[in-house]
């Protein structure tokens, strides 16, 4: 999971981009200004960086500018309201990598971050998650066991078995042996917001599934099923 480095001043925007990005596979970090974007900074771990332009301490093209002549090797995303084309050939110019515009599509931003990744060569195998249907747990790689729900479990098995696809929502709830056209969706939404927080909880690691807006849940890493 690739480290990413969010500044965005807008306290709501912000918080809506970190669930998202955390959810799409990026394990987020994020400053409301460029003090805090400093104090935070790891240039051994964050791979990516998605900037705000308009801040309230500075404008983050010079900081485009600055992490470009380091020579950290990191990937910048420019977040921008800005329209017109000067300010983006200024910031490409600079050193930014690409640049998006804020309101657009969030699935658009995560196909870009992801190109990005694989180009800067930040994807790489990592050990498998095990899922033990036996004991009901979840062994993230390198972490103790997250016990499981019965529910839990069966999400997990429906996800996992079709790892790297997507799966939709309706044989997520016929996995819980529910009727799709009477269940509550939004059962299903607190089902997996209570998934993620406790195996975070549990075990520090984010838990690699990702949601597909609209259409269902896929899980995106390598896995492993006894």
């Amino acid at each position: 999971m690739t480290d990413l480095i969010l500044l965005e001043d807008d306290p709501i925007l912000r918080e809506e981009l970190c669930e998202f990005l955390n959810e799409s596979g990026f394990a987020t970090e994020s400053a409301a200004d460029l003090k805090e974007f400093h104090h935070l900074f790891n240039p051994q771990r964050h791979r990516l960086a998605l900037l705000d332009l308009g801040l309230p301490d500075g404008d983050a093209l010079q900081l485009v500018s600055n992490l470009h002549q380091s020579g950290h090797h990191l990937g910048i995303v420019v977040l921008t309201a800005r329209s017109g084309s000067t300010a983006r050939i200024l910031g490409l110019d600079l050193g930014a990598d690409h640049y998006v515009t804020k309101g657009g599509d969030l699935d658009e931003l995560v196909a870009v971050l992801t190109s990005l990744e694989r180009r800067l060569g930040y994807q790489h195998k990592d050990q498998p998650w095990l899922l033990e249907t036996g004991p009901r747990r979840l062994v993230p790689p390198g972490a103790p066991p997250v016990a499981l729900s019965q529910q839990d479990l069966l999400v997990l098995r429906c996800l996992m078995t079709e790892a790297g696809q997507e799966v939709s929502r309706q044989r997520i709830v016929e996995a819980l042996g529910e009727e799709y056209l009477h269940y509550d969706q939004r059962r299903l939404d607190t089902q997996m917001h209570r998934l993620r927080r406790n195996v975070e909880q549990a075990s520090g690691q984010t838990l690699p599934v990702k949601t597909l807006r609209n259409a269902g849940y896929c899980f995106y890493a390598r896995q492993q099923i006894q």
